[in-house]
């Protein structure tokens, strides 16, 4: 009887130890980090992008009247042929090798603007060509202001494709000066966007809740024009186009949909040369690009403060992909001008390498801001050299000596897994959020980070998550939930 007690004794103890192993190892199962179901959406959202179509027909501007010597102003020819092209159903506005001075183009519905290999489109400098004024934005604030150099409004299915130059002649003497940076060729006492009827005034405007087709702009007021700007468009499309020397930022799609950005060479090392800023966005897709620019790389946005408010829409589903960042304040950034909020960024397969690139991964925001920006998934990076850190959430960031709000943004679900730093600069990891609204659930997995000065700097982040992460060759351990 006590053989038969004790073998029931030890059945119960090895049950409870596998019980209790297999509990063991659900809790650590548990502490892991699962992102397959946050790709597949990825996955799906790149399925879900509404395509660019065109007609195969061809408007060869040369039959319009263009001259391609540099000099002479093909403006109007290449609007002839534009409003040709859309009158037709739409089809390719042919840009033949060559140099075409140009001022603003508008694109229309239907239209892909077509630089053949060899085609460069020189924009004039006169910011005469940039008028009429048009509902634009700057920094984040709509207003009418010069027309972006390349502008389309309110359009459906349109496109830049080619392996031509987008030549904008940003320098020290055209545009660059009105930064009011002496870097950039300004001189004390010139007029720049610092001034007070500028881009103080214009963000006064928003807060005091002035409509847009009140906030005029343009001449005598300094606020440089976007380079490539879709507003309000739905299906766009921009491919293997090189883009130089842009007056301010060089992408912006803003409060449109479906957009994708394929191959772009983007070479720009002026003031806010941001490479591509999707604001108010849904649906972006940019791949396959290089960045070289005078600021973030890619810095994706939803407006600043009571604007960003007033139009109250996040952008949502931007992916990046396969692309290279050289030079620029950040590789993947969010915001500052965050105000509507993000969710849902993928960043996978990039290379990110520059002495003069400042951060791979980049989330810029403050008290005047607000919004949530969460949900954002980062795999597969090759980083050579930053000059600060890898990874970089900072909801005190100031601009323009802005002082403290009253709108306390949040930060949260942040995966970041695979990736390899080979000189992270001051810091692997840097971190600060508030007290009453801490940095939530960031996580890394499988991240080796060599060459950081300090490990990490962090305040008020709650849920850090670290598996399999090294930094200076030392594993590094979730800190304990306090």
């Amino acid at each position: 009887m006590s053989s038969l007690r004790k073998k029931f004794k030890t059945k119960n103890i090895i049950k409870f130890l596998l019980v209790a192993l297999f509990i063991s190892t659900t809790a650590n199962a548990q502490k892991d980090l699962d992102t397959k179901k946050y790709w597949k959406q990825k996955e799906a959202i790149v399925c879900g992008i509404k395509k660019t179509n065109f007609h195969a027909k061809k408007y060869n501007i040369i039959k319009y009247g263009a001259i391609s010597n540099g000099i002479f102003d093909n403006t109007l020819v290449i609007k002839k042929a534009i409003e040709a092209c859309t009158k037709n159903g739409g089809g390719m506005v042919l840009i033949p090798k060559g140099k075409y001075l140009s001022g603003a183009i508008h694109l229309e519905n239907n239209v892909n603007l077509h630089l053949e290999e060899g085609a460069e489109i020189i924009f004039s400098v006169n910011p005469k060509d940039y008028l009429p004024l048009v509902h634009t934005s700057f920094e984040g604030t709509e207003l009418m202001n010069y027309s972006p150099l390349v502008y389309a409004y309110k359009k459906t299915n349109v496109a830049i494709t080619g392996k031509g130059i987008l030549n904008g002649q940003g320098s020290n003497k055209n545009w660059w000066p009105w930064s009011s940076g002496s870097q950039y060729g300004f001189v004390k006492g010139a007029p720049s966007q610092k001034d007070p009827e500028n881009r103080i005034r214009l963000v006064e405007m928003a807060e005091e809740g002035l409509p847009v087709d009140k906030r005029v702009f343009g001449e005598g007021h300094y606020l440089r024009p976007s380079f490539v700007e879709f507003f309000e468009c739905n299906k766009v499309l921009i491919q293997d186009v090189t883009i130089t020397n842009a007056p301010f930022w060089v992408i912006h799609p803003i409060k449109s949909t479906n957009v994708i950005v394929d191959g772009v060479t983007v070479q720009s090392h002026g003031p806010n040369n941001d490479g591509c800023d999707p604001e108010y966005s849904k649906n972006v897709l940019i791949k396959n690009c290089t960045f070289n620019t005078g600021d973030d790389c890619i810095a994706i946005k939803s407006g600043r403060d009571a604007d960003g408010r007033r139009v109250a829409m996040k952008s949502e589903n931007i992916i990046v992909q396969d692309c290279k960042m050289i030079d620029g304040h950040g590789g993947v950034v969010i915001g500052s001008e965050i105000s509507g909020g993000v969710s849902n960024v993928y960043v996978e397969n990039c290379v990110m390498d520059s002495p003069n690139l400042e951060r791979a991964i980049r989330i810029k925001t403050n008290s005047n801001r607000g919004g949530l920006i969460e949900n954002v998934y980062v795999r597969n990076l090759e980083v050579g050299q930053v000059k600060e850190t890898l990874l970089k959430l900072n909801m005190f960031y100031e601009v323009y000596g802005a002082k403290p709000g009253t709108f306390i943004p949040q930060i949260q679900n942040i995966y970041l897994e695979n990736i390899k730093v080979k000189n992270a600069g001051k810091f692997g990891i840097l971190a600060k959020g508030y007290a009453e609204s801490p940095i939530k659930n960031v996580n890394l997995k499988n991240v080796v980070i060599e060459k950081a000065d300090k490990e990490y700097s962090i305040e008020n982040l709650t849920g850090l998550n670290l598996i399999e992460t090294y930094i200076n060759g030392k594993k590094i351990e979730s800190p304990k939930a306090e």
